[in-house]
């Protein structure tokens, strides 16, 4: 199995998506640090604050969540691909996304309409106006799903749905590109110190420390599957353990499950909503 510097060193590009914060930021460092050479380029509504020169991470202003932009988007990394690394393997990362917390529709419809969009619909779109370049360049697609994924999840009921989706997806996808020199990887971390539970609605600390991963810790575990060939990784022998647990009981017990476990642990930490 080639190593990880070995792995990242074969990509002569890297498109993220959501690099401004989080995990994703933590990918464009570790891709950076890891692979000098490589040009890599960031789709998000905010430049990441990262000291990297121009020629090296190239910032995309794009609104995900919209279905112009993300056409606008792709056709930009397009241009970029050409003029910044004309040939050459390219690894997609697609990992922006959000969630919420609380009985649906809560906290707005809206708020759940742009969940499904930015979770399902943009990771779709996006990947399929790109694949035609990665088929003739090779390359690999990363998608940041969840342990979310393997169970209902009541209380973060149209999140748990949208990686449930995603997973599904990677994994067909993965073996559909067999033969064309792309494949796909299903990421599954559970909770992450990011600035997730904000945006969903929830206090810093909601999530035990002893459930929780770093970024950094997510972000190897990443790579060392990409490095592996493999098409699923759940990252943590914790979430494992939860994992190999959910998939094996009915879905409607592990929908009580998860209810339970969700209510106790995080639904009370959720922040009323403004008036």
């Amino acid at each position: 199995m080639p190593s990880i510097p070995e792995t990242l060193r074969s990509f002569v590009a890297v498109i993220v998506t959501g690099g401004s914060s989080g995990l994703g930021k933590a990918l464009i460092e570790h891709t950076a640090k890891l692979n000098p050479a490589a040009c890599i380029c960031n789709l998000s509504r905010n430049k990441p604050d990262i000291n990297l020169p121009e020629h090296q991470l190239r910032h995309i202003a794009c609104d995900l969540e919209k279905s112009s932009e993300v056409v606008g988007g792709a056709g930009q990394v397009s241009a970029w691909l050409r003029e910044a690394a004309p040939a050459g393997r390219v690894l997609l990362i697609n990992n922006s996304g959000f969630g919420s917390y609380g009985k649906f529709p809560a906290p707005s419809l809206e708020h759940q309409l742009g969940m499904v969009d930015l979770n399902v619909r943009a990771v779709v779109h996006l990947t399929g106006l790109l694949l035609p370049g990665l088929k003739t360049r090779g390359g690999a697609i990363m998608n940041l799903a969840s342990t979310a994924a393997f169970q209902p999840t009541a209380y973060m009921a149209t999140y748990g749905a949208t990686k449930a989706f995603l997973l599904h997806w990677s994994l067909a996808l993965n073996e559909e590109l067999r033969g064309t020199g792309v494949r796909a990887l299903a990421v599954c971390p559970g909770p992450t110190a990011t600035n997730f539970s904000q945006r969903a609605g929830m206090q810093l600390g909601s999530v035990p420390d002893a459930l929780s991963m770093t970024c950094d810790e997510v972000v190897d575990a990443s790579f060392r599957a990409l490095a592996a060939g493999r098409a699923q990784v759940v990252t943590g022998w914790k979430n494992k353990a939860l994992v190999m647990f959910s998939a094996r009981v009915p879905k409607p017990l592990a929908a009580r499950g998860s209810a339970v476990m969700l209510k106790k642990y995080r639904l009370k930490q959720i922040r009323p909503s403004p008036p």
